[in-house]
């Protein structure tokens, strides 16, 4: 009896309108008997997306019906905080200024057993929503992202690709292979990951935090191929491509040191030791020769800058077992979350 009713609610709220295209082949969202199981929170975090807020939401609503969709608003100047009201949006406000500190206040506000984060531009496939969301609660994932796949000209910029591929290239040969677009905005997390996810960026780099943390602490994650549309007429690029590209780099590097402070220091010890012995060899040839000491800075300049690499060496050590122990501690509190398991 019970599935019988199921299937008749299925059929009455979930018009064939909903369905979508997911790598190529058509999609539904999940039944609703979905409801009696984890609750699902869309996050959309905005500025100046007056132009395609409504359509945003609405997209969402057809494709998750049972989700709560939470539109942040960061200081935008125009029709934003109105339209994504009227397309029937929770509004809420960050004064912060900047993605990162949008999504640092959503993750903390709202609580869900799954989150689905995406931007407000209309530029992501809302239909491949349903098969992430269903693909990281059979699974048990933690992290469901989304790679790019440009469903026109000019909707993926070619700066903004060669970036990607340098920045994200950069982060597999230390982390790992995970992931293959690093920096995209649509992504399915679970609340494990999103009460767990220290977010500590401030502007676009909160993307680089994502993948890292979830590759440090060998989460359970997938990626999956959606199509990423031009934006709307009427709506802008937040993303500086070399400013914001450098700051990402930044937090590359910054993530680098503390999460493999060991490979980091060697590395930069390993350059010391071979800039103190290049500068140091021909003043120790000298002296074997003839007993002097003819160039005596070089000499004191090669002493120092080996000393600085063993010094840097013992850093590396030192902060390794740092390093170590703040990973236990994480490890800790993503662990003292229920996973989707114990929210059904």
């Amino acid at each position: 009896m019970s599935e019988t009713l199921v299937r008749l609610a299925n059929a009455a709220i979930l018009p064939r309108s909903t369905a979508g295209w997911f790598n190529g082949e058509a999609v539904r969202p999940p039944p609703i008997a979905s409801l009696a199981g984890p609750s699902v929170a869309v996050l959309i975090p905005c500025f100046n997306e007056e132009a395609a807020i409504a359509g945003v939401v609405a997209d969402f609503r057809a494709v998750l019906p049972w989700a709560a969709i939470y539109v942040y608003d960061n200081n935008s100047t125009d029709g934003t905080m109105q339209a994504a009201s009227a397309a029937g949006a929770i509004v809420r406000e960050e004064r912060l200024q900047g993605k990162g500190h949008v999504v640092r206040r959503m993750f903390a506000d709202i609580d869900a057993d799954i989150y689905v984060l995406t931007d407000g531009d209309g530029t992501y496939d809302a239909a491949a929503a349903a098969e992430m969301v269903r693909l990281l609660r059979d699974n048990r994932l933690d992290m469901v992202s989304a790679a790019r796949a440009s469903a026109g000209t000019g909707a993926y910029r070619p700066g903004h690709r060669f970036g990607n591929r340098v920045l994200t290239g950069m982060v597999r040969l230390v982390f790992g292979d995970g992931v293959t677009d690093m920096l995209s905005g649509y992504r399915v997390f679970s609340r494990r990951f999103v009460k767990s996810f220290p977010a500590l960026a401030e502007r676009f780099e909160t993307e680089t935090e994502f993948t890292i943390h979830a590759l440090t602490l060998n989460m359970p994650i997938r990626e999956v191929r959606t199509m990423y549309r031009g934006r709307a007429a009427g709506s802008r690029s937040k993303l500086s491509t070399i400013p914001d590209g450098l700051r990402i780099l930044r937090t590359i590097v910054m993530l680098i040191q503390q999460e493999r402070p060991l490979p980091f220091f060697s590395l930069t010890a390993l350059g010391l030791l071979g800039l103190g012995c290049s500068l140091g060899a021909p003043v120790v040839v000298e002296y074997l020769h003839s007993g002097l000491v003819p160039r005596l800075p070089t000499a004191v300049l090669a002493t120092g800058t080996i000393l600085l690499a063993f010094l840097a060496l013992g850093c590396g050590l030192i902060l390794d077992a740092v390093s170590r122990g703040r990973k236990e501690m994480k490890r800790l509190a993503y662990l003292s979350v229920p996973d989707l398991g114990g929210a059904r």
